[in-house]
C-alpha cells in the first residue's frame, strides 16, 4: 500500500472502533438504568420508537395529508374548489372532434300544474279588466308552460267575467277572439265551453244567472 492508502485505512479502522465503543457504552448505561427501577424506554431502532415519532419516516415532507386532504377515493377534491371550463382535448381516447358541436343553452320552463295556472292567469285576467290590453295578456300568456292546460285559460277568463260587469264580458269575449291561433286552439276554446256547460250547477252558486249570461 502506498503511505497515503495506509493512513486513510488505519483511519477507518479507528472509526469503527470508536463507533463499536459508544454502542457498548450506551447499551451499558440502559443496563445500569434498568437495574435502578426506571422505566425501559424504546430503543432506538424499535419499531416502537418510530410509531410515536412525529418527523417524516421517509425523510421528507411534515406529516400532512397528501394533497391537502383532496384527491383521494371518492372524492373530488378539496373542499371549496371551483374548477373552470377545460377545452376538450383531443388525444383523448373519448374525444370525437365530429360529435362535438356546438353547445346550446335554452331556458327550460316547466309545465304549470292546474293551481299553478289559477294562480298565474287569474291576475293578468283581472289586470285586463282594467286596461283592455288583449296583446298584453298574449305576451304575458306566451311566457307560461301551458302545455295541457290551455283550455283552463278561457274556462277562467269567462268564469271570471260572469262575476263581474257587462264590460267585463265584453271584454273577456275580445280576449278569446285575440287568442285564438295565437295562444290557443278552437278545439280549446270548444272544450273550456263544454266543461262550463258540464260545471254549470256550481257557476249558478257563485253568479245565478249564469244560465242566462
Amino acid at each position: 500500500w502506498a503511505p497515503r492508502e495506509k493512513q486513510l485505512h488505519e483511519a477507518r479502522l479507528k472509526a469503527k472502533a470508536k463507533r463499536r465503543l459508544r454502542r457498548a457504552s450506551s447499551r451499558d448505561s440502559a443496563r445500569e438504568s434498568l437495574s435502578e427501577g426506571a422505566e425501559p424506554g424504546p430503543e432506538p431502532g424499535s419499531p416502537k420508537g418510530r410509531a410515536h415519532d412525529r418527523k417524516s419516516r421517509m425523510g421528507k415532507g411534515r406529516g400532512l395529508p397528501k394533497k391537502g386532504g383532496a384527491g383521494g377515493k371518492g372524492v373530488w377534491g378539496a373542499p371549496g374548489v371551483v374548477y373552470g371550463y377545460q377545452e376538450p382535448d383531443a388525444r383523448d381516447p373519448n374525444y370525437d372532434e365530429v360529435a362535438q358541436g356546438d353547445t346550446v343553452y335554452a331556458t327550460v320552463v316547466p309545465e304549470l300544474e292546474e293551481d299553478e295556472l289559477e294562480k298565474n292567469v287569474q291576475p293578468m285576467v283581472l289586470e285586463y279588466f282594467e286596461h283592455g290590453d288583449t296583446s298584453e295578456v298574449m305576451a304575458l300568456l306566451r311566457g307560461l308552460n301551458l302545455g295541457s292546460q290551455k283550455h283552463a285559460v278561457p274556462s277562467l277568463a269567462v268564469a271570471l267575467a260572469l262575476e263581474g260587469k257587462a264590460s267585463h264580458r265584453e271584454l273577456t269575449s275580445r280576449l278569446l277572439s285575440d287568442l285564438v291561433g295565437r295562444v290557443v286552439s278552437p278545439e280549446d276554446i270548444a272544450w273550456a265551453f263544454d266543461k262550463m256547460l258540464q260545471d254549470l250547477p256550481d257557476l249558478i252558486l257563485d253568479t245565478p244567472e249564469a244560465p242566462q249570461v
